[in-house]
């Protein structure tokens, strides 16, 4: 079955980058990438502009599409992987919700900031956004200048406090496509688990006994977003998978002031699942 994958873009060579990972990571896979441009502007902003102006803007990022499906097409050579363009006039949030009904689109691939972001600043706004707003669809987000690795170690950080079921399928959808081991990590914040927290080991290691799997303990010693860093330092992750959903550890980490606060830069990719309920 094909995989529909949708890149935002602003042009920017963090843009590009995970444009790049995305085309790295499912080189074995069929898929359609779908370049994404959004040219909205604020009414203050048009008031600006004259109509011409406007439709100049409009052009050059039409090219621009087109010079990115050109550029994409000719470095790939992959013949399971086609391309199209989308310039739309919506808002970028609007614009992605439109594209992902249309086109059906199966996960967002973008980086981490824009040709607006602070150098080595946490994730940019846009981003952030993202995450907050995008409910019914995985987000990877590719930390800016990464070099593509196979995910074949994806570290998956859990309180054990919810039962996970499909959420779980972009997880093992990757495993299946590297091997991957999954690497669960429980950062001790109890003395022991509650009973609700054992019976969701158990079903998740029932969900997950067809992969090559394991699951580790580390002491309450740091922020979590900093202990997280250390396992994946330590177990050398190529990728690094959370769920989001209301006080999940990613949603804490995306609201303001926290996200300044608690320094998250990640160092790998993170793929972000939603999860409604």
């Amino acid at each position: 079955m094909k995989t529909n994958i949708l890149l935002p873009t602003d042009f920017s060579d963090n843009a590009w980058s995970a444009a790049v990972y995305a085309l790295q990571l499912y080189k074995e896979k069929e898929c359609k990438f779908f370049f994404l441009h959004s040219t909205k502007m604020t009414v203050s902003t048009m008031s600006n502009f004259s109509n011409k102006l406007l439709k100049v803007i409009s052009d050059n990022a039409l090219k621009e599409l087109s010079d990115l499906k050109s550029i994409a097409e000719n470095s790939n050579a992959n013949a399971n992987h086609e391309f199209e363009i989308i310039l739309s006039t919506e808002g970028l949030q609007g614009a992605i919700d439109t594209a992902m009904k249309k086109y059906n689109i199966d996960i967002i691939v973008m980086g981490t900031k824009g040709t607006t972001g602070a150098k080595g600043f946490l994730l940019g706004s846009i981003t952030v956004r993202m995450i907050k707003k995008i409910k019914n669809c995985p987000i990877l987000i590719v930390p800016d200048e990464f070099d593509f690795v196979k995910p074949t170690q994806i570290a998956f950080p859990t309180d054990f406090n919810r039962f996970y079921g499909e959420e779980l399928l972009p997880i093992k959808h990757l495993a299946e496509l590297y091997n991957s081991k999954i690497r669960v990590l429980h950062i001790n914040e109890e003395d022991k688990l509650t009973q609700i927290q054992e019976y969701n080991l158990e079903m998740l290691k029932s969900y997950l006994k067809n992969y090559e799997c394991s699951f580790h303990w580390m002491p309450d010693y740091a922020k979590k977003t900093q202990e997280i860093n250390d396992f994946i330092e330590e177990l050398d992750i190529n990728m690094l998978a959370m769920i989001n959903y209301k006080h999940s550890l990613i949603e804490s980490i995306v609201k303001e002031p926290i996200i300044k606060k608690i320094g998250f830069k990640p160092i790998v990719p993170v793929l972000v699942i939603p999860c409604s309920i």
